[in-house]
């Protein structure tokens, strides 16, 4: 009697933050999510870290390309990203983008099964809205910004952000307090900047 070969089980579709999510998120940083979770799909990965993140964050808000130290720190960034499927980027393949902090955001607690893994935010990334939501509260805010996630990667030195960030010669603790200064000093101190092409 022959056994039935096991199939293995197919990807799942990265988790969206589901409805109670949406009004702690300004459009921009919405656009970033939907950018990022396309990405992972694209990418085969079962999982949105923090380097999707980071991609999207650079594509898709003017805002966050800004806190960058111009248009060749984020040219070399880019660079590194589109190179994940190569390179460094191997290693990350089959593996879960762990965090220290070990919390998961709401909308993902509540989509997974009671007692499983989530499957749809690696730890970090989900560590790092968690963070976003705080820097956001802190100052007052009511939704967070495109920019408190990309503060929050690029200060979490074990995240594949900030790795990417490293290998690019970004000063990570200059990037996030180039963040937190234009923050303090209202909505248009992040003047809008170009984003390089790839």
């Amino acid at each position: 009697m022959h056994r039935p070969v096991p199939f293995p089980q197919p990807l799942r579709q990265p988790v969206a933050p589901r409805a109670e999510l949406a009004p702690l998120l300004t459009p921009s940083l919405a656009m970033v999510v939907t950018g990022a979770r396309r990405r992972a799909l694209r990418d085969g990965d079962r999982q949105i870290d923090t380097a999707h993140l980071l991609h999207s964050l650079i594509e898709s808000d003017p805002e966050a390309g800004a806190a960058f130290e111009g248009r060749h720190e984020l040219a070399r960034v880019l660079g590194y990203l589109v190179q994940r499927s190569i390179g460094y980027g191997l290693r990350w393949q089959r593996s879960v983008e762990d965090s220290p902090a070990g919390r998961l955001l709401p909308a993902v607690r509540g989509a997974e099964p009671q007692g499983s893994r989530p499957s749809g935010w690696s730890p970090a990334a989900s560590a790092a809205f968690e963070e976003a939501f705080r820097r956001a509260a802190g100052r007052g805010d009511a939704r967070a910004r495109a920019v408190d996630v990309l503060a929050a990667v690029a200060a979490d030195p074990g995240s594949r952000a900030a790795e990417v960030l490293r290998r690019a010669g970004v000063d990570t603790d200059a990037l996030v307090a180039r963040i937190a200064g234009g923050l303090e000093a209202g909505p248009d101190a992040l003047e809008e900047a170009p984003v390089p092409g790839v």
